[in-house]
């Protein structure tokens, strides 16, 4: 039996990609750059995958990552432009980004009913609270497990293990039973991060698949839906 929820927030409750090519149009338009056109997008999100790797693999620190990343895009791209600076806007504008995926309302509506549900990001703590303020998102959650709070980054093992610690002390703490890896399950994007992570550490896994580029059979996962209202169907 499921008792609580682990969601992911990026491009899984919130269009990240959607955020990014809101903010490569017009900051390139702000800082007089070469126009933005979306043959630009698929770096951008190679660069970023990579780094982000690096940083699940412990390689890479958020705070190195924010110093080298749009250096290396603008680089790639053929603009000479001071990356950090760039950065600072991105990041700036990310901080009150709150574009919904299709369905997140839904899905949170339906599920705060039924289970505990806690936020499990990557990313900084304060920005990642307050875009699912600005989104209305934020009374669904009883936790929210951050990386940067946490001190580790999905996949590894310790951020599952201090995140179930804390919610089990909470669920101790109104007199409940605790929760059992088992009986938590992560809903998350990333192949890696969420569904890799939350494998090896006991969680149930579903995967949401927005591009639909996956089938359940070619996965080592629980679950696959390719619209977050599909939850309703295994949970």
């Amino acid at each position: 039996m499921i008792k609580s929820l682990f969601i992911d927030i990026d491009n899984t409750l919130l269009d990240f990609d959607g955020y990014v090519r809101e903010a490569m149009q017009k900051g390139f338009c702000q800082f007089g750059l070469k126009p933005y056109t979306e043959e630009m997008f698929p770096v951008f999100r190679r660069i970023n995958t990579e780094l982000w790797q690096k940083i699940e693999s412990g390689e890479l620190t958020l705070a190195e990552l924010m110093k080298i990343r749009w250096n290396r895009i603008f680089k790639t791209l053929g603009i000479d432009f001071d990356g950090y600076r760039f950065e600072l806007y991105f990041r700036d504008q990310l901080f009150h980004s709150a574009i919904p995926i299709d369905g997140a309302m839904e899905m949170l509506s339906y599920l705060e009913k039924r289970y505990l549900l806690c936020a499990a990001s990557n990313g900084p703590y304060e920005q990642q609270r307050n875009r699912l303020k600005k989104a209305g998102m934020e009374p669904f959650f009883s936790h929210f497990f951050i990386s940067e709070r946490i001190g580790v980054s999905k996949p590894a093992e310790a951020f599952f293990t201090r995140s179930i610690q804390e919610l089990n002390e909470a669920l101790i703490h109104r007199g409940e039973d605790p929760a059992t890896p088992s009986e938590i399950m992560i809903i998350g994007d990333s192949l890696t991060s969420d569904m890799e992570g939350g494998r090896q550490s006991g969680l149930k896994t579903c995967l949401f698949d927005r591009e639909r580029k996956h089938k359940k059979e070619d996965l080592s996962v629980d679950h696959i839906i390719y619209d977050l209202r599909e939850v309703s169907s295994i949970l």
